[in-house]
Order: structure tokens, then C-alpha cells, then sequence
């Protein structure tokens, strides 16, 4: 689960569900794995060969107006489990939530 920012967020914050809530409860059922909220874009550091030329630069890359801020690694039966337990998550209603399963390279 990508945690993002959203340049329209909902604008009635205090609506918001607590986000230490939300960790507690999802990690007592064992949803959430792991997690932790990323350093500004502004610290990011991005890799690139083009050519057989090593490219490093200070930033993100793309120019974007959503950036991604967080992560939580969830553990959940189905997507719509997934889609219930992102929808709970503050920055769902401040931010945008991305749902993305780990690739299956065996198929």
C-alpha cells in the first residue's frame, strides 16, 4: 500500500480517522506487516544509466504533484479486504491510497 499526498485533499480534515489508531488496530489483526513514512521528496536520491553512464541526481526524477510519503506492507485475504482497510487510513481521505500486489514471477 503506497501512502501519497493529493493536491486535492478532503476538505473537511477533521472528518480524518487518527492514523495511530488505524496502526494499532491493523497491526493487532495482523494486516500490517510494516510500515513507515518516507523523508520529503526534497532528500530522495535518483539512480539512472542511460548510455552505460551512471546519472545520480538530488530529487525525484518525475515532476509530479503527488508524491509518495509512506508505505505499509498488508497482509489481507483479498482486495477488497485491501480496499477495506485503505479506505480506513487517514491519508485516503487527505492523501491517496495505491493497492499494488507483489508481482508473481512463477506464473
Amino acid at each position: 500500500m503506497l501512502v501519497c499526498t493529493d493536491p486535492e485533499p478532503d476538505p473537511e480534515p477533521s472528518n480524518h480517522p487518527d492514523v495511530e489508531v488505524w496502526v494499532a488496530e491493523n497491526d493487532a489483526a495482523g494486516r500490517r506487516l510494516q510500515g513507515a513514512q518516507l523523508a520529503p521528496a526534497s532528500a530522495a536520491t535518483t539512480v539512472r544509466v542511460r548510455n552505460g553512464q551512471l546519472l545520480v541526481s538530488d530529487g525525484p526524477f518525475a515532476e509530479v504533484k503527488e508524491m509518495i510519503v509512506g508505505f505499509d506492507l498488508l497482509e489481507c485475504t483479498d482486495l477488497d479486504e485491501a480496499i477495506e482497510v485503505a479506505r480506513a487510513h487517514p491519508m485516503a481521505w487527505a492523501g491517496r491510497i495505491e493497492l499494488r500486489p507483489f508481482a508473481d514471477f512463477e506464473q
